[in-house]
């Protein structure tokens, strides 16, 4: 039996392309969390394809699911950028801006100070993109991995049954 491990690279970069990309994208990114399990989910199917049957179990889905998510988190980070920065100077971000605002003085003390200097107001921080990275890894790599598992429980490849060796088991004729 082969004990070794398939590569896990390649499947995994690709899905964390796929759900990185396409949950940074707005509009698109309306179904993220479809995109982050759909990333895992071909993680696992690439990492199937390249496999000798029955040698996947649920923790290589998982595993690769999780470093998709990673990969995927960081793509996302990096691809929402531009488009953070298109938001924050859009009229529509303005008005939500003014709205919240208006309610400041009924928010607990220290919270007004979040609108001045926080990630609401106009400007890129890396502070905020890095906390933000940190909790996307965690919450894509759940994600990826959940859709690894689902993966390798939909395209594990079954044994052939034309290549098992069947048995013959000799009958004893002794009994009665």
């Amino acid at each position: 039996m082969n004990t070794q491990r398939p590569r896990m690279l390649m499947p995994a970069l690709i899905g964390g392309i796929l759900s990185g990309v396409l949950s940074a994208i707005p509009f698109i990114s309306c179904l993220c969390c479809l995109w982050i399990i759909g990333g895992g989910l071909l993680a696992a199917y690439l990492l199937s394809n390249d496999s000798p049957p029955m040698s996947l179990t649920t923790g290589d889905g998982a595993i690769v699911g999780a470093f998709a998510g990673i990969i995927g988190s960081i793509l996302n980070t990096i691809v929402s950028i531009p488009f953070n920065a298109m938001m924050r100077n859009s009229e529509m971000m303005r008005a939500v801006i003014d709205k919240i605002s208006e309610y400041v003085q009924d928010m607990p003390a220290g919270m007004e100070g979040l609108f001045e200097s926080g990630p609401f107001n106009g400007s890129f921080s890396i502070a905020w993109t890095l906390l933000g990275l940190v909790f996307s890894m965690v919450i894509f790599s759940a994600f990826s991995a959940l859709g690894g598992i689902i993966g390798v429980s939909i395209f594990k490849k079954k044994s052939d049954p034309k290549k098992l060796v069947n048995k013959d088991v000799s009958k004893d004729t002794n009994h009665n």
